[in-house]
C-alpha cells in the first residue's frame, strides 16, 4: 500500500506543475475522485506553494500520508530540518473546529506512539483552516516532544512554521529516507480492529509486524490450514489458541471470522462471544461506522440495516446456543470462532439455568460440551476454534479451559484438537494432571507453537506490563520489583495514590486527541461510595466506550464507574484502578472478603477466591498506556473501611517503587 500519494522535496515540489501533482495524487486514490476532493488538492496546492516560493527549499512534503492504525490519511506531511509537520487542511472553512484541532492532534499522536522513527522527534500538528482569522500562537510541548496544535489560515502558514524552526530548539535533521521507510506498529484497539476488519483490511496492515512480536497472521494462518485440512479430510476439529491478557486473542479470531467469509461464504464462519458488553460495543461501534462512511461517500444506510449487519458478523454466544436448542438440525456455520471460551458455564451452572429460565428439567451437561453436541450434528466437517485467556475466569459457574478437554476426553475421542503448548505448561489454563497427561497422549491432540499469542499489544508502551501484574498477584515481589524497574517504570507509568481527585486528574493530563480514559473497579468494591464510586450502579457499555467527551455518560467524565464484567476484552488508553477492601494485602498474603449486609465477610472457597484475584487482573491489565491505582485511606469512624483493608496493599506496592502522587 502507497504510504504517500505524492512525494517530492519542496524545491522539486515547487518547480512541479499542478496537473503533475493531481495526476500523480489522483493515480493512487483508490475511490472515485470527486469534485470536491480534486478541488481541496488545487487548493492545498496553491496555499503550500505560496508558502514554501522562496525559502525551506532543503526539506521534504508528502501529501495523503497514510496513518494505517486510523485508516485514515493526513493531508500534508512537510519535514524542515529537525521538525516533522503534520499539516491537515479545512478548504473554506472559516473557523478553527474542535474536531479538526482533535483530528490532526490524533494524526500526530499516531505518529508518535506507532511510527518508529517518530518516536523520538519534534512533531508539529497545524490545523490550516484556509479562510480563518489569524490566531496568535503559543508553541508548547504536549508530551515527548510532540507539541500542541498551532493554527493557520492560506496568509500565515509560512509564519507558524518560521515561528517553529526559531523557537524549536535545533537538533540534527531527520533523515527523510530512513523516516519515510520506516516500520510502522500500529496496535489498535479492538474496537478500531473490527471497524478495520469489518471494512476489509487485512490484519497484517493494522498489527504489528516487528520481531518482538507474535504475528498475528501467523495464528490466521494456522487456523486456516487446519480448516482446509478439516474440509479436505471429513474431519471435525478443535483449536485452542492461548494468550496472555491483551495479546489479541480476540483479534485474532474476528480475522478468522472475516478472512474465511472471504474464501468461502458456503462456510459461514461466524464469531461468537459470551461477553455481553464486548458485543454490545463491537456491534454498535460497528453499525455507527458503518452509517458515517456511508454519510462520507453520499450513500444511504439506515442505523437499523447497519445494525442488522453487524449482528451477523458478531453474535451472542447464548443466541447460539438457545438456537440450537429448538432443532436437533447441525446449524449452518461451519467454523465458529468462541471468544473468552474459558467463561463458558460449567454443568452445574447450566444445569441450573436450563431449569429456571428455559423450562429444561434434566439437562445435564456443561455448557463446552453442549456447543461441541452442536457442531457435532454436521456430517462431513466442522471447526470449532476457542480463544482461551488463562487466569480470566471472573464469574460464579464459569467452567474455565478444563471443561472442554475434559468434554473431548469423554464424548469426542473423535475430533481432532490442535492446541497451545501453553495448556499444558502454564498452571493458569489447566491445573487438573489427569487431562493434562490425556492430552498429552492422544494420538489426535497436536501442539502447535502458532496458536499462543506471548506478547501483549494492548500494552504498547511495554510489553512487560501482563507478566508484571501476574507477578505483582503471585507475590513474586523479587520478579515483580526486577520487571516494574527494567521494563515497565520508563515506558509505561504507573502511579499510586489515596486522594481520588489526584488519580482524576492525573488522568486527565495524560489524555491527547481522542485518547480514552476511564475509572474502573471491582464489582465488590462496595465501601468505595463515599468517594462517589458506586459499582453497584449499571453503565450503558456502548455509551460508556463509544461516546464522546460531552457526553456525562462516556468514559472521559470519570463518574460512570465500570467494573471487570463491563471491560473484561476491550480497554482504554488510560484508567484509575480503584482498590477496595474486597481484595487486600496482609501478613504477605492476599485476603479475600465479600461485602454483605453491614459487613466484610471472608470469602473461603478456592474457586471464589481465584475469581476475585482474576477480577483484580483483569482490571489491572486494561490500560494500553498506562495506570493510576487509587487505594484510600481507611476510617477510624468506620467499621467497614478500617485502615487494615488499604494500609497493607498501598504499601505492597510502593515498596516495588511505584511513585505515589
Amino acid at each position: 500500500m502507497q504510504r504517500a500519494y505524492y512525494k517530492n522535496n519542496i524545491n522539486n515540489f515547487i518547480d512541479d506543475s499542478e496537473n503533475s501533482i493531481i495526476g500523480s495524487l489522483s493515480l493512487h486514490h483508490n475511490h472515485a475522485l470527486e469534485d470536491l476532493q480534486k478541488n481541496a488538492w488545487v487548493s492545498q496546492i496553491k496555499i503550500l506553494k505560496n508558502t514554501f516560493q522562496n525559502d525551506f527549499h532543503n526539506g521534504e512534503i508528502f501529501f495523503e500520508f497514510l496513518i494505517p492504525r486510523m485508516g485514515k490519511r493526513v493531508d500534508n506531511i512537510v519535514i524542515i530540518k529537525n521538525i516533522v509537520f503534520i499539516i491537515e487542511f479545512k478548504i473554506g472553512s472559516t473557523h478553527y473546529d474542535n474536531y479538526a484541532k482533535e483530528q490532526v492532534l490524533d494524526y500526530a499522536v499516531d505518529l508518535k506512539n506507532f511510527h518508529k522513527a517518530s518516536h523520538d522527534i519534534i512533531l508539529v500538528p497545524i490545523l490550516c483552516a484556509s479562510e480563518a482569522a489569524s490566531h496568535h500562537n503559543s508553541i508548547n510541548i504536549l508530551k515527548d516532544k510532540l507539541y500542541n496544535v498551532l493554527l493557520a489560515n492560506r496568509s500565515n502558514l509560512k509564519n507558524v512554521i518560521e515561528q517553529c524552526l526559531f523557537e524549536i530548539n535545533q537538533d540534527n535533521d531527520i533523515n527523510i529516507h530512513n523516516w519515510y521507510n520506516s516500520i510502522y506498529q500500529p496496535t489498535p484497539t479492538i474496537i478500531q480492529a473490527a471497524q478495520a476488519l469489518y471494512k476489509g483490511h487485512n490484519v497484517k496492515e493494522i498489527s504489528r509486524s516487528d520481531a518482538g512480536a507474535i504475528n498475528l497472521s501467523k495464528t490466521s494462518n494456522a487456523i486456516s490450514k487446519i480448516i482446509e485440512y478439516s474440509k479436505t479430510n471429513h474431519k471435525k476439529s478443535i483449536c485452542f489458541i492461548t494468550g496472555i491478557p491483551g495479546a489479541g486473542k480476540t483479534l485474532a479470531g474476528l480475522n478468522i471470522a472475516v478472512e474465511r467469509m472471504k474464501i468461502d461464504k458456503q462456510e459461514h464462519a461466524v464469531f461468537l462471544s459470551g461477553n455481553g458488553p464486548l458485543v454490545d460495543v463491537l456491534r454498535e461501534s460497528l453499525t455507527r461506522d458503518e452509517v458515517k462512511n456511508a454519510k462520507i461517500s453520499g450513500k444511504k444506510s439506515t442505523k437499523k440495516e447497519a445494525a442488522i449487519k453487524a449482528n451477523t458478523f458478531i453474535q451472542n454466544i447464548h443466541h447460539f446456543r438457545d438456537d440450537a436448542l429448538v432443532t436437533n438440525e447441525a446449524p449452518t456455520e461451519k467454523v465458529v470462532v468462541f471468544d473468552e471460551a474459558q467463561r463458558a458455564w460449567n454443568k452445574e451452572q447450566t444445569s441450573k439455568f436450563m431449569k429456571q429460565k428455559k423450562g429444561y428439567d434434566n439437562f445435564e451437561i456443561s455448557e463446552p460440551n453442549f456447543l461441541i453436541r452442536v457442531m457435532d450434528r454436521h456430517t462431513d466437517w466442522s471447526v470449532i476454534v476457542c480463544l482461551i485467556g488463562g487466569g480470566q475466569e471472573i464469574n460464579n459457574g464459569e467452567a474455565g479451559l478444563e471443561e472442554w478437554i475434559y468434554s473431548m476426553q469423554n464424548d469426542f475421542q473423535d475430533w481432532k484438537i490442535f492446541y497451545s503448548p501453553y495448556i499444558i505448561t502454564d498452571k493458569n489454563y489447566l491445573q487438573n494432571r489427569d487431562l493434562i497427561e490425556w492430552i498429552k497422549a492422544n494420538q489426535n491432540a497436536k501442539i502447535d507453537n502458532n496458536l499462543h499469542l506471548s506478547v501483549s499489544i494492548r500494552s504498547f508502551r511495554s510489553e512487560k506490563l501482563s507478566e508484571f501484574i501476574h507477578a505483582v498477584l503471585d507475590i513474586e515481589n523479587k520478579k515483580a520489583k526486577f520487571l516494574y524497574q527494567n521494563h515497565i517504570k520508563n515506558h509505561y507509568p504507573i502511579k499510586i495514590t489515596r486522594d481520588f481527585n489526584k488519580a482524576k486528574e492525573w488522568l486527565k493530563k495524560q489524555r491527547l486527541g481522542n485518547e480514552r480514559t476511564g475509572v474502573i473497579a471491582s464489582s465488590g468494591a462496595y465501601r468505595l461510595r463515599p468517594f462517589g464510586i458506586n459499582t453497584k450502579s449499571k453503565i450503558d457499555p456502548s455509551i460508556w466506550f463509544l461516546n464522546d467527551k460531552d457526553d456525562i455518560r462516556s468514559s472521559f467524565f470519570h463518574e460512570e464507574i465500570a467494573t471487570e464484567y463491563d471491560i473484561q476484552g476491550l480497554e482504554l488508553d488510560y484508567t484509575c484502578v480503584c482498590w477496595d477492601g474486597d481484595f487486600y494485602f496482609d501478613n504477605n498474603q492476599w485476603v479475600f472478603k465479600k461485602f454483605s449486609g453491614t459487613k466484610w465477610q471472608n470469602i473461603n472457597q478456592e474457586i471464589k477466591k481465584r475469581y476475585l484475584l482474576n477480577t483484580y487482573r483483569v482490571l489491572l491489565t486494561r490500560a494500553r498506556q498506562g495506570m493510576i491505582i487509587f487505594i484510600p485511606e481507611g476510617s477510624k469512624e468506620d467499621n467497614t473501611r478500617l485502615s487494615k483493608y488499604y494500609d497493607g496493599t498501598f504499601e505492597y506496592l510502593k515498596n516495588l517503587a511505584i511513585e505515589e502522587i
